[in-house]
């Protein structure tokens, strides 16, 4: 039988009007709107095209969006007081630095140089660190992505067999820890995974974020699985992710296509995100 397709624009969509809905009540509460600020270092045409990409979303669900870009040579200091000017700024309800930086910043500085209340990329130690302890904070928007799909796809989490293909801190060790906080049992694999192949023919749910095109193969596949392919590979015949799409569908329940899976569930849940961090700012401020 061939697996369901989980369709993450459709999901995506639905996620954003949802959104949408919610900034406005947001507004008749509070008579302010969220806001997103981004921060662009330099003339990298992909990362400005993302940059674009989630200034238009905010603008389609009436969050108020701040677009900082910097000159490549933009030196430390200068690119360091923009954010702390955004932190300290009531306006801002979330902070995104866009990696990567040019080669004389250090984007992982930069990055926890956000104060953890606007990390709406979930990515600063702080908020790390709240998502191990399963503290409230803000996640990475893409493993909450993930999650969102895991949902659609019905995948029953608790006692299932987790394997994440990737390690990377932005997305592979915090998918491990969402999945660990819904009950799953979690392996994480990487580079030195002894027979990787057998490895993945355990799981419940297979998520493959590597960036190898067509890494996982058909048979690596347990009859029945859910399988997200997180990878974004871009070849002569055009965008593919890290899993064999026609051979994997023949074993799973449901999978992921590429595009048209994960990718648009980033930039939605990084709306959620923002409106959530809008939420909890004031929360405090009336705490």
């Amino acid at each position: 039988m061939a697996a369901q397709i989980i369709d993450g624009k459709a999901l995506a969509a639905r996620t954003r009007a949802a959104v949408a809905e919610e900034v406005q009540a947001f507004v008749d509460r509070h008579g302010r709107r969220p806001g997103l600020a981004t921060v662009l270092v330099g003339d990298d045409p992909a990362s400005a095209v993302y940059v674009g990409g989630k200034q238009k979303a905010c603008a389609e669900v009436g969050i108020q969006g701040f677009d900082h870009r910097l000159p490549g040579d933009a030196p430390r200091e200068e690119v360091v007081a923009l954010l702390d000017r955004l932190n300290e700024d009531p306006d801002v309800s979330g902070i995104l630095c866009q990696l990567p930086v040019p080669d004389h910043l250090d984007g992982v500085e930069l990055t926890n140089r956000i104060d953890a209340r606007k990390d709406v990329d979930g990515l600063t130690v702080a908020s790390a660190g709240r998502l191990a302890l399963g503290m409230e904070g803000l996640r990475p928007c893409t493993p909450e992505g993930v999650m969102l799909l895991l949902a659609e796809a019905g995948a029953e989490l608790r006692g299932a067999e987790a394997v994440v293909i990737g390690r990377s801190n932005l997305f592979g060790k915090p998918m491990a820890q969402l999945l660990l906080a819904a009950n799953a049992t979690v392996t994480v694999c990487h580079s030195r995974t002894r027979d990787l192949r057998e490895v993945c023919r355990r799981a419940d749910v297979l998520i493959a974020a590597v960036g190898v095109a067509h890494l996982v193969k058909g048979d690596w596949v347990k009859p029945g699985a859910v399988v997200i392919d997180v990878g974004m590979n871009r070849l002569e015949t055009g965008l593919t992710g890290d899993v064999d799409f026609a051979a994997a569908s023949e074993a799973a329940s449901a999978i992921t296509p590429v595009p048209g899976g994960v990718g648009p569930m980033t930039i939605a849940c990084l709306l959620r995100n923002t409106l959530r961090a809008a939420e909890l700012q004031l929360e405090e401020v009336a705490a």
